[in-house]
């Protein structure tokens, strides 16, 4: 339990949380393009005004959800549908200009997934391969698809680029791949212009098959599965000796439904200026999602609603650039609702975001305080973030260093909503706590928790649910969030604009 600050509470028991009532205060109306006379105010008294208790009645909400919907709030279900209608309802309660935006997922239902050793040169056949079929690949004829295995070159790129695949070594036959350094979609599609009719990958560590996808059946090319590190090996030694056929089976139904996000915006400010700020409010299928993204989604609620009585408390005066929330549905399916919503956005619109935050898991129960590396100071992974993102790492990092909360960079690895954002050149950045990587012991020195655990052992599990959390570390990104958004919703000058 964190200190308690002026105006401030402290975070009571979990059950007496789950009580608290929704706020429902006004609307925000429009605010003059000149400089904002409450340019600094309006971030502390965010920051002083949000609570760990007041979002928490939105993460148990969302855990009362799920229970009534067979335990998740997967995009595409009733789960999340309720979800999407709690959060519009709050906030069009609240006085926001809310809307639904629709748009079509596909979901995928295996029957049949199996790989058969046919047989070898040095008599490797007879035997069956755990196998796990890709999220939306195309399914083999009946009766499985027999052919010899080609190996894919093992470098630092292991069967990601075209020179990974010898001309003429794939044609009519299945590609042997192992993973890494690139999607499952650009290794299928290098396998398949080398003329590969299909695709097996096997795992680069673990015990367990590679669970691979692709983000819609657009994307699948030519049947694709996954097997595991030590099939793939042995896979990959007897091809070497010689020629190894097998037959892949693979049987996938895949069924269209409807899904929407939820976007929701202040009545005034510059709309050529707008704050844009989001988190995924879709689970997994195996559990509720309440870390992941319950928090992140309970997180942006409770800073919108207590931005709205600011508005209302200071006498109808709004933020001086308008802010924007949403909510993403599917990105557990490969971030498809922030990308459809990129993409329906046009030039003029793209150009008016003058900024993106993303706030994905803020409250892992073995938490690392990461904030996104948008200058690439740390020069690992992708690289900077579009101009402007070091500047947002910058003031996320200067308010816990006043905090003194320790805190590291996190790669911009594409696994969260601010993907599309990122690749239209909208400058990003914004939290998270730690999904399945396991905390080392260096971490644990300075942040605590246990090393050599994951920051969250039942990420995409059953058990994320309200016992999933850390709330000192759902506060601590709390008041991020409240002071980023109440900092550039006054003034983007920190951005250079």
């Amino acid at each position: 339990m964190r200190a308690i600050r002026h105006r401030r509470r402290s975070i009571p028991a979990l059950a007496a949380l789950a009580a608290a009532a929704v706020a429902a205060p006004v609307l925000l109306t429009a605010t003059p393009a000149a400089a904002h006379p409450r340019e600094g105010r309006l971030a502390k008294e965010l920051v002083e005004e949000v609570t760990a208790r007041g979002a928490y009645r939105h993460l148990a909400r969302f855990q009362q959800i799920a229970d009534a919907n067979g335990g998740n709030r997967a995009a595409g279900t009733p789960g999340h549908a309720a979800s999407a209608a709690y959060v519009h309802d709050t906030l069009k309660k609240a006085g926001y200009q809310v809307a639904y935006q629709d748009f079509d997922i596909y979901e995928a239902h295996t029957k049949t997934e199996k790989t058969f050793v046919l047989g070898g040169a040095d008599g490797a056949g007879g035997r069956e391969v755990a196998t796990a079929a890709f999220t939306f690949t195309t399914s083999t004829p009946t009766g499985g698809l027999a052919a010899p295995l080609a190996l894919a070159r093992v470098d630092e790129t292991p069967g990601c680029t075209a020179d990974d695949y010898p001309a003429g070594a794939f044609t009519g036959k299945i590609a042997l791949v192992k993973r890494g350094a690139c999607t499952f979609v650009e290794k299928q599609r290098a396998a398949a212009a080398a003329g590969a009719v299909g695709v097996i990958v096997y795992n680069h560590s673990g015990t367990t098959p590679v669970r691979g996808g692709f983000s819609s059946p657009d994307e699948g090319i030519i049947p694709s599965a996954g097997i595991t590190l030590a099939d793939g090996e042995a896979l990959t030694g007897a091809a070497a000796r010689g020629e190894v056929s097998v037959r892949l089976d693979l049987d996938q139904e895949h069924v269209r439904k409807t899904t929407r996000n939820v976007i929701a915006e202040t009545r005034g400010g510059r709309s050529d200026r707008v704050v844009s700020v989001g988190a995924h409010l879709d689970s997994v299928p195996e559990g509720p999602g309440i870390n992941d993204n319950g928090s992140g989604s309970a997180g942006l609620l409770e800073v919108a609603l207590k931005l709205a009585e600011e508005g209302a408390n200071k006498k109808g005066k709004g933020p001086a650039n308008k802010v924007r929330f949403a909510w993403w549905s599917a990105e557990e399916l490969g971030l498809l609702g922030s990308e459809h919503y990129v993409a329906q956005l046009s030039a003029q619109q793209r150009k008016d975001i003058a900024l993106y935050l993303n706030f994905d898991m803020i409250a892992s129960p073995n938490p690392v305080q990461f904030v996104y590396d948008g200058d690439d100071s740390d020069r690992t992974g992708a690289g900077a973030g579009p101009a402007g993102s070091a500047q947002i790492e910058a003031l996320i990092n200067g308010f816990l260093d006043k905090k003194g909360k320790p805190h590291e960079g996190s790669d911009f690895d594409g696994r969260s909503d601010y993907g599309p954002f990122i690749a239209n050149g909208i400058p990003a950045g914004g939290t998270f706590t730690g999904a399945e990587g396991v905390k080392t012991a260096e971490q644990a020195r300075r942040h605590g928790g246990t090393a050599g655990a994951p920051y969250d052992p039942n990420y995409h599990g059953a058990g994320d649910d309200l016992r999933n959390l850390d709330l000192k570390a759902f506060d601590t990104n709390l008041d991020v969030i409240a002071h980023a958004v109440g900092t550039y919703a006054e003034s983007l000058r920190s951005l250079g604009a």
